[in-house]
């Protein structure tokens, strides 16, 4: 391959698959009922393929029981868990649509999110991380302590008619989800039977809201078509198979863990294990160790937190083989770690975005490290990818321009709001994802940026992620985060904030000396700001926006 345009097209050996998330997963079960399918360490459960399926058939006719059917929004809010895990595929099952809401949303998020797909039905935790769910919900319905369950009519959630909670206490106008998960009888199998039949694997099948950086979230809607192949996919990539257990510590609510995990699992007949609710360390760690796990998922400030635990070497890992790392850009170091200290030498970087259910580029177990690192993989299977200029015209490889995807994994489009959708797939079926890339003649891309986040000094632009990267070279920093601060006399100055390895020492002045003459005067931090920990989303994207909003906020009071 050597190409002259920045334009690529993904294999297309492998089939498409064709049929729906159930059918999937019921095939799985055939070929092997007894092998390993599900374990969540936290709530003691282990579960066979045939074990699987049964209680998620029991689920899906209680859901039929209550009057949900194709079609209609179901949304979840809970951590990872059991339930969450039956929710996804019970949904899939009656051709409900899975509405993924964020653990961390408070009331007015998941109001608007409720609100926006008009959900008829909620599953919900009790609490998480000091959010009390359901006070949240009775504070948004307080019509729920006087109505019977399933029966809501709430002013302010006016489409939300059924709610099942999680655990075994009682709640005024909610079901308990354990009441929905007997065994079924012949008639209520057959009936779930016709219904699954008449499925199509184009239809909408879950929404996933989009982090909502700038204005109100956007649910991205996707089909059985999007996620199944997607995950498939993405395990294909990871070369997994019936003997495999996938731990799995980032959240379901996101496709990293609906897609990249459960699913991947499912279309190879491998295990998903989910360590805890929430993202621990040590539990992961531990679960690795015991449950003999060949594959695991992570952010990079996952895999540094894992790393970088005092009990790290009291844990077996050396059954680990692969896994993905995804949402964040990888330093070398960083990957060398992985393969070195947790035996991951086929450690594989995923780029995407939910729009693409998620993934789009993934490198490959046969790729050189310094691809792994330096970029995110070429297209995959039966994808394009170009990369376009603000006219939109292609762009000579090793150029910089906006990264376009076409093929079976773009979205829908988002759920009743044609015009984001218009001003993000075009005519021709090119969603055109916001970030910038460089592709090389062989079909790699790296991403560096976002188009809103460059950074434009004195008519200069610099492009955060190449500061980051040589910001990384210095041997004190262990994680670092550039980022655009208004400043009158260049219009935008750039700003970093810095955190440093344990042990290390370094101020302000030492961090600029180190830039002098190794980069371009402009792009030498101006604002330097050490650090303990970064804001970031549950699902471990850092949030620039918050530290931007929190640099300025400094800034201006020191004047």
């Amino acid at each position: 391959m050597n190409l002259k345009e920045s334009y690529c097209r993904g294999p297309e050996s492998d089939n498409l698959l064709n049929i729906t998330i159930a059918e999937a997963f019921d095939s799985t079960v055939e070929q092997d009922p007894n092998a390993l399918a599900l374990v969540v360490d936290h709530q003691g459960v282990r579960l066979n393929y045939r074990q699987y399926q049964d209680k998620i058939n029991q689920l899906a006719v209680g859901l039929l029981s209550l009057g949900i059917g194709s079609g209609d929004r179901v949304g979840i809010w809970s951590p990872n868990c059991l339930e969450w895990c039956l929710t996804q595929f019970a949904t899939a099952k009656i051709g409900a649509v899975l509405v993924c809401i964020n653990p961390a949303y408070r009331s007015h998020e998941l109001a608007y999110a409720l609100n926006k797909v008009e959900c008829k039905a909620l599953v919900s935790a009790e609490q998480f991380k000091g959010s009390q769910y359901l006070d949240i919900l009775k504070t948004l319905a307080p019509e729920l302590d006087s109505c019977a369950p399933g029966k809501l009519e709430s002013e302010k959630l006016p489409h939300l008619k059924t709610l099942l909670r999680l655990g075994d206490g009682t709640t005024p106008g909610f079901f308990n989800f354990d009441d929905f998960c007997h065994e079924a009888s012949p008639e209520q199998l057959a009936q779930l039977a016709d219904v699954q039949a008449s499925l199509n694997c184009e239809d909408a099948i879950n929404i996933q809201f989009t982090s909502g950086t700038t204005g109100n979230p956007k649910g991205a809607t996707l089909s059985h078509y999007n996620v199944l192949n997607n995950g498939k996919f993405v395990g294909d990539g990871m070369r997994l198979g019936p003997k495999d257990k996938l731990c799995i510590p980032v959240p379901l609510y996101h496709c990293f863990g609906m897609v990249m995990g459960n699913l991947a699992c499912i279309t190879h007949g491998s295990a998903a294990v989910f360590p805890s609710e929430g993202f621990d360390p040590e539990a992961t760690l531990r679960v690795v160790s015991e449950q003999k796990c060949t594959a695991l998922h992570g952010v990079p400030t996952m895999f540094i937190a894992e790393l970088d635990h005092p009990s790290f070497k009291q844990f077996d890992l050396s059954s680990l083989r692969t896994g993905i790392m995804a949402g964040a850009s990888c330093p070398i170091e960083l990957m060398n770690r992985i393969i070195e200290k947790m035996h991951m030498k086929d450690v594989l970087i995923a780029y995407g975005q939910t729009e693409t259910s998620p993934v789009n580029h993934m490198t490959s177990h046969t790729d050189a490290i310094e691809k792994r690192v330096a970029s995110v993989g070429r297209p995959g299977p039966h994808l394009e990818i170009k990369l376009v200029d603000s006219a939109g015209e292609i762009v000579a490889a090793g150029e910089k321009g906006e990264i376009c995807v076409r093929g079976y994994a773009v979205m829908q489009g988002y759920w009743n709001d044609s015009q984001q959708t218009e001003e993000t797939i075009d005519t021709d079926g090119w969603l055109h994802s916001g970030d910038l890339g460089i592709m090389d003649s062989q079909g790699y891309t790296e991403v560096v940026g976002r188009i809103k986040d460059m950074i434009i000094r004195g008519g200069e632009n610099i492009y955060p992620r190449e500061v980051e990267e040589f910001l990384y070279s210095h041997p004190a920093i262990k994680e670092v985060q550039v980022f655009s601060v208004p400043e009158e006399k260049f219009g935008e100055q750039v700003c970093a904030w810095i955190e440093l390895n344990d042990h290390s020492e370094a101020d302000a002045e030492a961090i600029k000396n180190y830039c002098r003459d190794k980069i371009s005067y402009f792009k030498i931090p101006q604002h330097i700001r050490f650090v303990s920990e970064f804001p970031m989303t549950v699902t471990g994207k850092l949030q620039k926006y918050k530290m931007r909003e929190a640099m300025i906020e400094d800034l201006q009071s020191a004047q």
